[in-house]
């Protein structure tokens, strides 16, 4: 899909050095910038992939394992 957005020139200047240098097109770059707001910004999407997988494993969910999956979830950036 084909868009038209306004940004920055200092933003758009950085955008295009970076394409150039990783060898990208500007739409591939700003797709992926975009893609990774959008994961980073979802955390519903991140709860739902977690408990597909546990799901997935099964088993007992220990008092252990809820401590150490809590821990790494409060030190992760949403």
């Amino acid at each position: 899909m084909k868009t038209a957005v306004s940004i920055p020139d200092a933003i758009f200047e950085r955008a295009e050095q970076l394409a150039k240098r990783g060898r990208r097109s500007r739409s591939d770059l700003y797709s992926a910038a975009l893609q990774e707001y959008i994961e980073r910004h979802a955390p519903e999407d991140v709860t739902d992939a977690m408990n597909r997988v546990c799901d997935a494993i099964g088993g007992e969910r220990g008092g252990f394992t809820t401590a150490v999956a809590r821990r790494v979830l409060e030190r992760t950036e949403w």
